[in-house]
């Protein structure tokens, strides 16, 4: 591909506006998360035809718990149905799935739903496609920590040997590169806890539209704009 169509090498999604696409049309929250699901099936296909290596989307944040128990109850359910479903997407496709957050909060069975499709995946290739569950980036940066000063206890390691690496290698992203381009739907221009070490560099492109809207032409045009950008990564050209 041209330097001036370049796609992404890790593309990193805030899955936001769900609810407002529901309530524009006079449906229940929950329909909206339902279309969202829907929409995040047909964003792995697209990522994975235009030659994108890795999708990460945030799903479910630590801050999530803080909803309503009707509509929490109700996204546990639309995630055991789009787990299954994924896991024929990822057959189809042959992409590599993997699970981030802490996942010890979820229900017995879906824990070993995630574990079941970390494995029958991994030696997929096409891409690979992380999805953030009970998530957040400070937590995420407190685990590590945690991790480190354990090995250091240990006798594993110097304290003066700790680098930024280290600290990459003890997140849950291990082994993955960082994101090229942050997209957020729905207007909001923040990162609500999301990827904070992991997206010092990425270009953030943010869209009005809903998520359950956001399809090919809208990723299109995300990638347009990463295409404009000037990326100097803190150096002069």
């Amino acid at each position: 591909m041209e330097e001036s169509n370049r796609v992404p090498n890790h593309i990193a999604i805030i899955l936001d506006g769900n609810g407002r696409w529901a309530k524009k049309r006079g449906l229940p929250r929950n329909m909206g998360h339902a279309e969202g699901a829907k929409a995040v099936e047909q964003c792995v296909y697209n990522c994975a035809d235009l030659g994108v290596k890795y999708l990460t989307v945030y799903g479910f944040s630590t801050e999530n718990w803080k909803r309503p128990d009707e509509e929490v109850n109700a996204l546990m359910k639309i995630f055991r149905v789009y787990i299954k479903k994924l896991m024929g997407v990822a057959k189809k496709k042959n992409v590599r799935v993997l699970m981030i957050g802490e996942r010890s909060r979820f229900a017995p069975d879906i824990q070993e739903a995630i574990e079941e499709i970390e494995e029958v995946t991994k030696n997929n290739t096409t891409m690979t496609f992380i999805f953030a569950i009970n998530y957040g980036g400070r937590d995420e940066i407190t685990r590590a920590v945690r991790k480190i000063a354990a090995k250091v206890k240990g006798g594993e390691l110097e304290t003066g040997d700790i680098t930024e690496d280290t600290i990459s290698s003890n997140l849950d992203t291990a082994g993955v590169p960082d994101p090229d381009l942050m997209i957020r739907t729905s207007g909001e221009q923040r990162l609500s806890n999301w990827l904070i070490w992991q997206l010092a560099y990425a270009e953030f492109y943010f869209t009005d539209i809903l998520w359950p809207d956001f399809g090919m032409e809208e990723l299109k045009k995300a990638i347009e704009y990463y295409n404009g950008r000037d990326r100097r990564f803190g150096a002069v050209k």
